[in-house]
C-alpha cells in the first residue's frame, strides 16, 4: 500500500496548492493497480483507473468477477461509479456502484474521507454518478461473485432464474430478448460461440441471424461505420484486416480523431416500462436508428444524478427501469443535429425517463437543476467543501453553437470532413499510440491475495 499512500499524497499536495482546485488537472494517473484481492470476504480493493479487463483478468484468476461488468473493458472502475453504469446484469444487481462497498475520497480541501452506505452515505450517494464534482475517490472496494467457466445465453421470450438480460431491438417490430446464465458445464448440443477473436462475427450480427466483452468487437454495431465511409464490403475479411480499429478503445479514438463523432448520437436513456413503447416509436419516427440496446435495471434507492423513476410495485419497492441504448448517425447539418437532440431531451422528460450523464446534454442550466435536484445537490456541494470544483451541469453540458464555432475557426478541423482525409487521420492517430494501448491490455498486478 505504500505506493497507493504516496499517489494519495501527491493528490492532496495538489489540491492543496490551488487556489481552485480542479480534478481534471490532478495527478490520479498512477492509481491504475488491483491492491487486494480477499477470497474469504469475496471483495477486491482497487484503484480508480484500473479498467473493467484488468480487473476482470485479475480476479477471474481466483474464481471470482465483479457482479456488474460493463460491457466496454476500457471503462474504468473509478469511472464506472462516478458516471454511472448499468449492464445486463443490473436487473439483479443494479447499477455497479451499488457493488461497491466504500470508497475513499479526496475532498476539494485536501482531506480524505471514507464514504459507505453507513459512514457520511449522503457523500457515498452523492459521489456516485456526480463525475467527480464532490472529491476525487481515490480507492475502491468491490464485491464479487463466484465466476464459471461459460456464460451460457438462450434466445426466448420469458425468463427468471438467469444473472444477466438484455435485449436488442432492430426494427420497430422485430427484436430479441437474450438471457445469461452462469455455467460450469455445456448443455449437450449447445455449441460453445466466442465473440472476441478477430474472426469471429460481432454479437448483434450473431443475434439478428437467429446474443462478457460479447460487443467489445465493433462497438456494438457502431463499428460500422469504417466501412460504410471507405465504401468497403462487410465481411470476414475485412473485419480480421481491420480488427485493431474495430475494438472499442481504438473504434472510439479514431472516431473522435476523424472530426466524424460531433454527428453521431450516443445516447443511453433509462423509462419505466410503461413509457417505452411510446418512446420507442418516437425514436423511430424521428431517428430511425437500429438496433436499439435494451437492459432492465433495477432500483433499489433513488439517486439525484442516477436515472431514476419513482413509481412503486405494490410491495412499496421502486419498479424497475428500461435502459434504451440509442447509438448511431444523427442529422450531418448542425443545426438538424442540435434540434433533435433537445427533441429527444423534451421527449424522455415528459415520458418520466432520464439519460446518462457520460453523452452530450444540452439542457439549460436552469432545466438540468430541475431534473437532478439541484437543491440537494448544492447543500452537499456546501457541507463537503466542494463549492470550488465544477458542477455536474458545467462538466456534462455540450455547447453546441460553441463547438460549431470552434470548427468554422479551425481550418485543419474543417479540413478533416473532406473524404477520406478524416478516416484516415483517425486511423493514423490511433495507430501512433499502438504500443501504448497494447500496453494498457496487460495483465494487472495484484499487490496483495488474502484468503
Amino acid at each position: 500500500m505504500e505506493a497507493h499512500d504516496s499517489a494519495v499524497s501527491a493528490i492532496v499536495t495538489s489540491v492543496n496548492a490551488r487556489d481552485c482546485p480542479c480534478p481534471n488537472t490532478t495527478p490520479t494517473a498512477p492509481l491504475s493497480h488491483v491492491l487486494q484481492i480477499n477470497t474469504t470476504t469475496k471483495t477486491v480493493l482497487v484503484e480508480p483507473n484500473v479498467p473493467m479487463n484488468r480487473l476482470v483478468q485479475a480476479t477471474l484468476k481466483h474464481g471470482l468477477v465483479p457482479p456488474v461488468v460493463m460491457e466496454f473493458p476500457g471503462i474504468t472502475v473509478g469511472g464506472g461509479y462516478a458516471r454511472m453504469s448499468g449492464e445486463s446484469s443490473s436487473f439483479k444487481h443494479g447499477f455497479f456502484n451499488k457493488t461497491v462497498n466504500w470508497v475513499d475520497i479526496v475532498l476539494a480541501d485536501g482531506e480524505v474521507v471514507k464514504a459507505s452506505p453507513t459512514e457520511r452515505w449522503n457523500l457515498f450517494e452523492g459521489a456516485a454518478g456526480a463525475v467527480g464534482t464532490l472529491g476525487i475517490v481515490v480507492l475502491l472496494e468491490v464485491r464479487l461473485i463466484e465466476a464459471k467457466r461459460f456464460v451460457e445465453t438462450t434466445h426466448r421470450r420469458v425468463e427468471s432464474d438467469v444473472d444477466y438480460v438484455d435485449g436488442l431491438l432492430f426494427k420497430l417490430d422485430l427484436g430479441l430478448v437474450i438471457t445469461g446464465k452462469m455455467t460450469d458445464e455445456v448443455t449437450v448440443g449447445v455449441p460453445i460461440r466466442s465473440f472476441s477473436r478477430s474472426g469471429d462475427p460481432w454479437f448483434y450480427m450473431h443475434a439478428k441471424h437467429i446474443a462478457l466483452d460479447r460487443y467489445d468487437r465493433g462497438g456494438f454495431w457502431v463499428g460500422d461505420s469504417i466501412f460504410k465511409y471507405f465504401h468497403l464490403p462487410f465481411n470476414r475479411l475485412t473485419r480480421k484486416l481491420l480488427d485493431y480499429y474495430l475494438l472499442t478503445r481504438t473504434l472510439y479514438a479514431c472516431l473522435h480523431a476523424s472530426g466524424f463523432s460531433n454527428p453521431y448520437v450516443v445516447q443511453d436513456l433509462a423509462l419505466p416500462y410503461s413509457t417505452t413503447s411510446e418512446f420507442i416509436e418516437y425514436a423511430d419516427k424521428e431517428f430511425g436508428i437500429y438496433p436499439l440496446w435494451l437492459c432492465p435495471l433495477r432500483q433499489d434507492t433513488v439517486q439525484a444524478f442516477y436515472p431514476h423513476n419513482k413509481t412503486l410495485n405494490e410491495d412499496g419497492s421502486l419498479k424497475p427501469m428500461l435502459n434504451i441504448g440509442l447509438w448511431g448517425l444523427g442529422p450531418l447539418n448542425d443545426i438538424a443535429f442540435l434540434k433533435k437532440n433537445r427533441g429527444l431531451e423534451d421527449m424522455l422528460r415528459k415520458l418520466g425517463g432520464m439519460k446518462w450523464l457520460y453523452a452530450n446534454t444540452y439542457y439549460t442550466e436552469k432545466a438540468f437543476w430541475e431534473i437532478y435536484d439541484g437543491e440537494w445537490y448544492g447543500k452537499l456541494r456546501e457541507k463537503y467543501q466542494a463549492t470550488s470544483l465544477p458542477s455536474v451541469w458545467q462538466k456534462v453540458h455540450s455547447d453546441a453553437e460553441k463547438e460549431t464555432k470552434a470548427i468554422e475557426a479551425s481550418w485543419w478541423l474543417w479540413f478533416l470532413f473532406f473524404w477520406p482525409v478524416g478516416g484516415l487521420h483517425g486511423m493514423h492517430h490511433v495507430w501512433k499510440g499502438k504500443k501504448e494501448e497494447v500496453a494498457k491490455r496487460g495483465l494487472a498486478d495484484v499487490v496483495e491475495v488474502r484468503t
